[in-house]
């Protein structure tokens, strides 16, 4: 189980860099706009999809490939269809 302190939104922030800028963007939009409304079992998934590594998310989020686990697929689902906010 994460502390607060490994919950705060500095260090969420800082787990969403990732090796790609497309990523970066998809992940922190999700923690700009949806992170502060969710529930705990959305926030555990989004700390899980958080620890996949870039070969695994980025086909997510593209709609090339879909995530098995149905709480993990719900997620990236709701990212997608929220789009970028301008």
């Amino acid at each position: 189980m994460m502390t607060a302190d490994e919950n705060s939104l500095p260090r969420l922030r800082w787990r969403c860099r990732r090796g790609m800028r497309e990523l970066d963007q998809v992940l922190e939009r999700y923690l700009d706009h949806a992170w502060g409304d969710a529930d705990s079992a959305e926030r555990a998934t989004f700390l899980r999809l958080l620890d996949c590594e870039d070969p695994v998310l980025w086909p997510w989020f593209v709609g090339r490939e879909r995530p098995e686990d149905p709480a993990m697929d719900a997620l990236v689902q709701k990212i997608r269809n929220a789009g970028p906010r301008g």
